[in-house]
Formats: structure tokens, C-alpha cells, sequence
């Protein structure tokens, strides 16, 4: 276990291109060596700024505004001399960035910044969703909810069967039974759960998902669902088809704040992502989305925040071969020499959360990926434990 002022910078982007994101995820997973790692506005302990984009400027503006919450990095060409920023020249050196990470981490130390979650300020004006989630949950709401900010949990091979359930009626191990290995999420609870999120959030109203089941509560404005129950029942109920398990139609209705028992049971809080990723999981079983056809290539959008998410096996292998360019999922399979399930299983909660789509642009398939050396299982084995011992030793 690496000494804690030796985890990753949690590191959140701003101001830039969907190619430059991606390169600088790949640059801290590379030549950094894991110095620093990109996740969401929510978790992030550093700002990093390129003000060479037109979006650069007007982001650091508004983090600026905001009082720096925590420290900020600018990346440019042309030198900047703001007040409390760090600069790293373009073209960036490596002994340069590093340097001005560990510059970073001293001044969190030194200042006590801590992540966005804790010091973002609570709206009570005109926001009727902020107001309404204030009554229902009352006072002291980030102290006692435990189960929204967990980490991820890592699964390997020997457990993932027995984690996520056995599809009998297909063989994964049969090729031409692949491409019947697919579900639909819109005839299970995974499909309700996303609609009834994306209505939520639609409206920026507190709304309800009722079932022959238990109610899933969801808070738009906090980006929060809550459900009295444990992984075990969800699992379970997750794998049922509604139309055999509920017997009626699953409704939505508005949160009554005045007699929810919501803050009675804190622990029951889920950020969405991670719950809707790992229902998809639990879905899946193995299986990949209907929608998407498994013989054309699929893309990614940028990597999963995995310091939350289920940690399905080798899914940071398959993320990494993705972000090099759109693949389809048996190609994956070939280039990786892992199982189907492995691949199908992280496709299903990647699509469930938007991160993958199926690649439709005549640009996407106008080149072949690049060759990548068929990875052998004892090679695999041993990028993957490299891989997951370093984010273990981040927790």
C-alpha cells in the first residue's frame, strides 16, 4: 500500500478538445506514470486549465470566480501570471508537469483544499429542487450519507460468474451463438431506472419510481438516487424481466418531501452513475445491448470513472484498446484473447451510462485500426495486476 501523499492527483479538465482530453489521460497513465488521474467535476482535487481553446479562458473565469477552491494548473503557450495559478509551458516537458503536480499536492497540504463535494455551497434561493431535497433529507446530509462516495471494487475472473449470474440458454464458448448473446434494458428495471432518471433530471424535479418492488427514490440536484435495499436483493431483482416480475407497469409520481423516510436511512444513497453501472452489470449478465450491432465497430467517448464503478475484468484493457478507436466487440475479443462475457458485460454498462455508441460516421470505419499484438493470457494477467495494483494502492 503506497503511502497516501503518493495517490494519484484527482485531476479534472477543462477548456479542451475531445482529442486533447483524451491525450492527457493517456499522458498521466503513461509518461506520469499514474502521478494523476482524470475524473469528474465532483471527485477532483487539482483544476488543470489549457487556455490555448476558446473554452479555456472563459472556464478558468469562471473557477476564478469561484474563489479557487482548490489549486489550479494552466496549461499555454504564452506565459500567464495570475494570482495562485501554476503554469506549465506548451509543448509540456514531463519533468515539468511533474514538478508542478507535486507543487499542487503541497498546496493541499498545506491549505487544507479538499474535494468540491464538501465546499460547494448548498442553494437555497429560487432552486424549488434544492429546497425541496433540504426538507426531506434535513440537516447535516453529507455527514451522513456512507454510501455515496465509495470506491470501486475490483473483480477478477474466478468471481465474476458467481457475481453477476449464469445466462444457461447461451454458450459463449459456441460463436454462433454470439450473436444471440444480446437483452434488451427497456424489459427490465435497468431500462425504467434510465428513463426515469433522464425525466428527473429533464425536469429538475425529485420524482419517484414505483414498482411491486421497493421505490427508488431520485435527486436530480445532488445527482443521487436512494433505494432501501442491499446489492444481493438488487441483483436478484435486477435480472427479472418487469412483465414477469412486477405483473403491471412501473409508474413515476413526484416526492412527497414531508414523508419521506429518506433521512432515516442515509446509507441507502447511491451517486447515479455508479448505481445505474453497476444495474447494468447485473442486467447484463454477460450480454450486450441490443441495440448495438456486434459486428460494427463501437466507440468510446473517454474513460469510465472507475475510482466508483464495479471494476468488471479487463476493463481497463478493453477501455484502452477503445480509446485508440472505434472496434467492434468481437474484434475486441480476438485482439485481447478474453472471454465474450468480459467484453459484452463492460460494453452494457459503458452504453448505460452513454460512454459507448455504436460507430456510425463513414470517418470511423474509413481506417483500420491500428495491429495490436494478440495478448497472451499469462501477459494479460500480468498488465492487468499491474493495472489494478496501482489502483488499489490509490484508495
Amino acid at each position: 500500500m503506497k503511502d497516501k501523499q503518493t495517490k494519484p492527483l484527482q485531476a479534472v479538465l477543462h477548456g479542451m478538445d475531445g482529442r486533447t482530453y483524451k491525450t492527457m489521460v493517456m499522458y498521466f497513465q503513461g509518461p506520469c506514470k499514474g502521478e494523476a488521474v482524470v475524473v469528474e467535476e465532483v471527485d477532483g482535487e487539482v483544476d488543470i486549465v489549457d487556455l490555448d481553446f476558446p473554452s479555456g479562458k472563459s472556464a478558468l473565469d469562471k473557477i476564478r470566480s469561484q474563489k479557487m477552491r482548490r489549486p489550479v494548473i494552466v496549461l499555454s503557450r504564452e506565459e500567464v501570471s495570475f494570482k495562485d495559478v501554476l503554469y506549465v509551458e506548451k509543448p509540456i516537458h514531463l519533468a515539468t508537469i511533474l514538478s508542478v503536480l507535486a507543487q499542487a499536492r503541497t498546496l493541499i497540504q498545506q491549505q487544507g483544499w479538499s474535494k468540491s463535494f464538501d465546499i460547494l455551497p448548498v442553494k437555497t434561493t429560487e432552486n424549488p429542487v434544492s429546497v425541496a431535497e433540504k426538507k426531506a433529507l434535513g440537516d447535516g446530509v453529507e455527514i451522513k450519507k456512507t454510501a455515496k462516495h465509495k470506491t470501486a471494487m475490483q473483480m477478477d475472473e474466478g468471481s465474476f460468474s458467481a457475481f453477476i449470474g449464469m445466462i444457461t440458454e447461451i454458450d459463449f464458448n459456441d460463436k454462433d451463438q454470439l450473436d444471440k448473446a444480446f437483452y434488451s434494458p427497456k424489459n427490465y428495471f435497468q431500462g425504467y431506472v434510465t428513463a426515469a432518471v433522464k425525466v428527473s433530471k429533464e425536469k429538475n424535479r425529485m420524482l419517484q419510481l414505483n414498482s411491486n418492488w421497493k421505490p427508488l427514490l431520485i435527486f436530480p440536484h445532488s445527482h443521487e438516487v436512494w433505494l432501501d435495499a442491499d446489492d444481493k436483493q438488487l441483483r436478484a431483482f435486477a435480472s427479472l424481466e418487469m412483465n414477469k416480475a412486477t405483473g403491471a407497469k412501473l409508474t413515476i409520481t413526484a416526492i412527497d418531501p414531508a414523508t419521506s423516510a429518506v433521512r432515516e436511512k442515509m446509507d441507502k444513497f447511491y451517486d447515479i452513475d455508479a448505481f445505474v453501472w453497476k444495474l447494468a452489470i447485473w442486467t447484463s449478465k454477460g450480454r450486450y445491448p441490443q441495440a448495438l450491432d456486434i459486428h460494427r465497430p463501437v466507440f468510446i467517448k473517454h474513460w469510465p470513472n472507475f475510482t466508483r464503478s464495479l471494476i468488471t475484468p479487463h476493463a481497463l484493457q478493453i477501455t484502452a484498446l477503445l480509446m485508440r478507436g472505434p472496434r467492434s466487440m468481437l474484434n475486441i475479443v480476438e485482439t485481447l484473447n478474453i472471454k465474450p462475457q468480459y467484453v459484452f458485460v463492460f460494453i452494457s454498462a459503458a452504453y448505460a451510462l452513454g460512454l459507448v455508441g455504436q460507430a456510425e460516421r463513414k470517418s470511423d470505419e474509413l481506417f483500420e485500426p491500428p495491429p495490436i499484438k494478440t495478448i497472451a493470457k499469462k501477459e494479460s494477467k500480468g498488465l492487468l495486476s499491474r493495472i489494478l495494483g496501482k489502483l488499489r494502492s490509490s484508495k
